[in-house]
């Protein structure tokens, strides 16, 4: 490498591509602090993960480099996984989806966040909906949200009554060992975080005009009915528990430690191991001497703004 790459005024190729695959995690870190400074006149709070910005990095790259061998594992093997992801709002299971798909392919592992149901849904099988969406064999669902709305804000802001919300707690477990019969490996996940937490996470979202989609108006209605979204939890987590899928709580407050801990649990709930690749060569491209490129008009081109 020359004096003049090392000083960093010029990179290779490769380094520039090597950086460029990692400067996508960093755009969204730096995203998350954006605003930060705004907010320093609302709250006093103070808060330092307990995870180092560089540890962070190495350890969320190695296991980003795990979850690509689980999902090669999982297209050799033809293995079926489901992950739940459930949480009050802003509990970060956003940001958790987000580093777990961010390398794998979308062919392999799919996120699925439905909308509320529409009028022929509601009157279907409460199941019947998130069906289509289960993986065939070879391939990862992450649902983003689940059947367990039924148990959580349909129960808490009254869009299911009372005799619907008690059936759903009965069939619910025989349907999940429905999906474990199947083959369905499903794992399910809480996001837990403090009211405190949440009320500052809900005012970087107001005062962030690029994050003001993520709230709703039922996310506004949530701070109002904390506690009784704290029973409604309580009670479905004691009900919902079972040896063929249980429920395993992610402390949510630090963001960093959170998504960690999530991966790295994620990955010691399947046996995979790595599976045979043959080997890649790059063939020759071919040339034809009588084929000539033809020059298109520039007005074709997107503008060089930058």
């Amino acid at each position: 490498m020359t004096d003049e790459r090392q000083s960093g005024r010029e990179k290779s190729w490769v380094e520039a591509e090597l950086m460029d695959s990692f400067d996508e995690e960093l755009e969204m870190e730096i995203d998350d602090e954006r605003i930060a400074r705004e907010l320093r006149s609302i709250t006093d709070h103070e808060h330092k993960s307990s995870v180092e910005r560089r540890t962070y990095f190495l350890e969320l790259f190695r296991l980003q480099a795990e979850l690509i061998r689980l999902q090669d594992w999982v297209a050799h093997t033809g293995y079926k996984l489901v992950v739940l992801f459930e949480g009050r709002d802003s509990a970060g299971k956003g940001g958790v989806i987000k580093r777990i798909t961010q390398r794998l392919n979308p062919r392999v592992c799919r996120v699925v966040a439905l909308p509320a149901p529409t009028e022929r849904e509601r009157t279907q099988w409460y199941f019947q909906r998130y069906v289509p969406h289960l993986p065939a064999g070879g391939e990862i669902v992450l649902f983003d949200r689940s059947w367990y709305n039924r148990a959580g804000v349909e129960r808490v802001m009254g869009f299911a009554s009372e005799a619907q919300v008690q059936e759903f707690f009965t069939d619910v477990p025989e349907f999940e060992r429905m999906l474990v019969r199947s083959g369905i490996k499903l794992v399910k996940y809480w996001f837990s975080i403090t009211d405190q937490e949440q009320q500052l996470r809900f005012l970087m979202r107001i005062h962030d005009p690029m994050k003001q989609w993520k709230l709703s108006p039922m996310d506004l209605e949530s701070r109002v009915r904390w506690e009784a979204y704290t029973k409604a939890k309580e009670e479905m987590l004691e009900r919902t528990n079972i040896p063929e899928a249980p429920w395993s709580i992610v402390a949510g407050n630090d963001k960093k430690q959170a998504r960690l801990n999530c991966i790295h649990h994620l990955l010691r709930q399947v046996p995979y191991g790595d599976v045979p690749h043959d080997p890649i060569n790059l063939p020759d491209r071919v040339f034809n001497p009588d084929y000539e490129r033809k020059v298109l008009p520039d007005a074709l081109y997107v503008p060089e703004v930058y």
